[in-house]
């Protein structure tokens, strides 16, 4: 048995033989939340885990059984188009065939996170922050009509706020 307890998280997950009852492939739709749904997706292609591609769900449209793991949700190709959190998504089989949904949230609801407390658990995740803030901070220029000589601490505040899911700067 392995627990694993990924980088700055309190929640930890346990793999092994005989921790459970369950059928090894019975598991469906268990989610891996991600910053960067792309980058996660490369990341296990590039060890060799065939991984669908990113899709998004038609809103709430019902269409059956469209699987995997959207629960009856109809799947539209590519990523959710006002690039919401949340919304989009990928999905894989782990070699025991349980299926797995990477859900993308860049930006968390209030109240999901301790907003006390912002952290990033790799250099892409903080690199992927920085670049949702440079396009939000290019919108504020754009607001103001002027350069922001300042945009540091803009940025700083944008990206703590958007990982505490507190409003957004302007």
């Amino acid at each position: 048995m392995i627990q694993f307890t990924p980088p700055g998280s309190p929640c930890s997950v346990i793999f092994g033989k005989n921790v459970t009852a369950a059928a090894p492939g019975s598991a469906q739709g268990l989610y891996l939340i991600v910053s960067d749904i792309e980058a996660a997706r490369d990341e296990l292609r590039g060890r060799g885990v065939e991984v669908s591609e990113v899709f998004h769900d038609a809103g709430g449209v019902h269409a059956g059984t469209d699987e995997p793991y959207l629960f009856g949700r109809l799947r539209v190709s590519g990523s959710d188009p006002e690039h919401r959190s949340y919304r989009s998504y990928a999905s894989f089989s782990d070699p025991d065939g349980n299926g797995w949904l990477f859900q993308e949230v860049t930006a968390r609801l209030p109240g999901r996170v301790d907003a006390n407390d912002t952290t990033f658990t790799s250099s892409t995740e903080l690199a992927t922050a920085l670049r949702r803030a440079a396009a939000a901070h290019g919108e504020h220029e754009k607001q103001t009509g002027q350069r922001d000589a300042d945009w540091p601490n803009w940025y700083a505040e944008y990206i703590i706020r958007e990982q505490a899911g507190k409003d957004l700067p302007s």
